[in-house]
Order: C-alpha cells, then sequence, then structure tokens
C-alpha cells in the first residue's frame, strides 16, 4: 500500500493518524503545526488530499475527531489554549482558555463514546470534566500523585485514570466520585490506558514495557487485582495500549524504538 498521506508528507513529527468515525477519511496531525484530511480511495493508488489547516506557531500534540465526525480539536506541545475545527463551517476556532482551568499546558485529552464529554488531563493530579458542546468546565476531579492516562468506559459513564505512582482511579462521571481504586500490579510507572469496546476488560502499560490485562468487573471490586494476562513483549516503557472494536486483538506499543509494536 502506499502511504495514506502520499499527496502530503509532514515536515515533522506526526502526533495522530486517526480515520473519521463515519467517512473515508483519515487525518494526519503533528510537530509541523498542521493537520490534513485524505480520502482513502485506495490505499493501492492513490489517496487525495481534501485539506489541510495551518495552526501558526503550535506544534500539535495531539488532535481528534469528535464523535459525530463534524470537528476536529488539535492540543499543543505547550499551549494553554486549544484549537477547534469545525468541518462543516471551515472555520477555526480558538479556545483561549477555559474559565477555571488553571494549568501552564493543556495536552492530553479524551473525548467520550457518547460525544457529551471532553476530559483534559491537568498537572498535579487534576481532571477537568468539558462540555463538548460549549468547551465549558463541568466539574474537575483529582487524583493522588501525577495523572498519565485516562479512558472512559465505552457507555461514558465511568472514567478510568491511571496515576505516574501505577494506581488506577474508576470515577462515576454523573457524580464526579471516586468509585473505587486498585493497584496495577507490579507498576513502578503508570504511561498508558484502554478500556475495551465490550467493557471487559482494561489494559495497564507501565514505564517497564509490561502491560497487564485485567477484567473489568475485578477492578471495580479488589484493590490488588490479578491479572488476567501480562504482556511482556515491550522492552521499552509502553506508550500506547488500544483494542480493536471487537475486542479480539490488543495493539501494544512503544514509542521510543522503531517498529515496537505487538499485536496480542
Amino acid at each position: 500500500c502506499l502511504p495514506a498521506n502520499q499527496e502530503r508528507f509532514a515536515d515533522g513529527r506526526l502526533a495522530t493518524v486517526q480515520f473519521h468515525p463515519s467517512a473515508q477519511v483519515v487525518m494526519t496531525a503533528g510537530h509541523d503545526r498542521s493537520v490534513s484530511l485524505f480520502q482513502v480511495k485506495n490505499l493501492c493508488k492513490w489517496n487525495p488530499r481534501i485539506q489541510s489547516i495551518y495552526l501558526e506557531s503550535f506544534p500539535i500534540y495531539k488532535a481528534s475527531f469528535s464523535v459525530d465526525g463534524e470537528q476536529v480539536i488539535a492540543t499543543g506541545t505547550h499551549h494553554k489554549m486549544f484549537f477547534v475545527y469545525d468541518m462543516m463551517s471551515g472555520n477555526i476556532i480558538p479556545i483561549q482558555r477555559v474559565r477555571g482551568v488553571e494549568e501552564r499546558f493543556l495536552r492530553s485529552f479524551e473525548v467520550s463514546p457518547d460525544g457529551s464529554f471532553m476530559l483534559l488531563t491537568g498537572t498535579s493530579g487534576y481532571l477537568h470534566l468539558l462540555s463538548m458542546k460549549t468547551k465549558e468546565l463541568i466539574s474537575t476531579m483529582k487524583v493522588n500523585g501525577r495523572c498519565t492516562a485516562c479512558a472512559f468506559t465505552p457507555d461514558s459513564s465511568k472514567v478510568y485514570s491511571y496515576s505516574k505512582e501505577g494506581e488506577v482511579f474508576i470515577w462515576d462521571v454523573r457524580s464526579r466520585k471516586c468509585l473505587h481504586k486498585f493497584e496495577d500490579e507490579g507498576s513502578l510507572e503508570g504511561k498508558c490506558l484502554a478500556v475495551s469496546k465490550n467493557n471487559q476488560y482494561v489494559a495497564c502499560g507501565s514505564a517497564s514495557g509490561v502491560v497487564n490485562l485485567y477484567t473489568t468487573d475485578v477492578c471495580l471490586k479488589e484493590n490488588r487485582p490479578k491479572p488476567v494476562k501480562a504482556i511482556m513483549n515491550l522492552v521499552t516503557s509502553a506508550t500506547c495500549v488500544t483494542f480493536n472494536p471487537t475486542t479480539e486483538i490488543l495493539a501494544v506499543a512503544s514509542r521510543e524504538t522503531d517498529e515496537a509494536v505487538k499485536l496480542v
């Protein structure tokens, strides 16, 4: 197959590659301050570029489609603000600051599967829950230590947040109360987290490269649950875990070395 972004290779490192939720479109975004959209026609022959937007002096840390596919949200590497690109109108809307959110940088975020919420990961353990519609703050939650990764459950009712100290906190989105917390077995430093689409499994990846797989019912009850499986294949820090839509495959990856991707 030809590279999906053959029509416009990025000048810097790519931070995000994501398929559109409903259209035959793939997005790339990265350190060259641009977001590009390509039509996925035929990967073997040609994928025309639909458009590119350029965000001046704003190297992109992460970009994501909204659940309805009408917006792209982009955060920067060293910025308090973030951008919303409205694909219907073609407008690029800067969100200069969110009232009530006092952070030096806004980088990591997650969009809830039902499209209602955006969860910003702050520093010092703060998690800021925003309305996806208005981009205004609904509430702030706090974990002990520093939060390194978050994931919504498929029904958007709960949030799992993984601390640098290796603890996982489970939050109720409605009440914003902590329902439970558990220790990720053997984790010296938490790095990444994923919840499967059928809500059966939680995967936790740590700095040692080990990815622990748990069943969600055990995570909600026990303080020190036993993993169903510990995946030891990565030799550098696990920086990405993600399940495929049918929960048959788990991808684990490390950005610290080339070609460190394993499918389990």
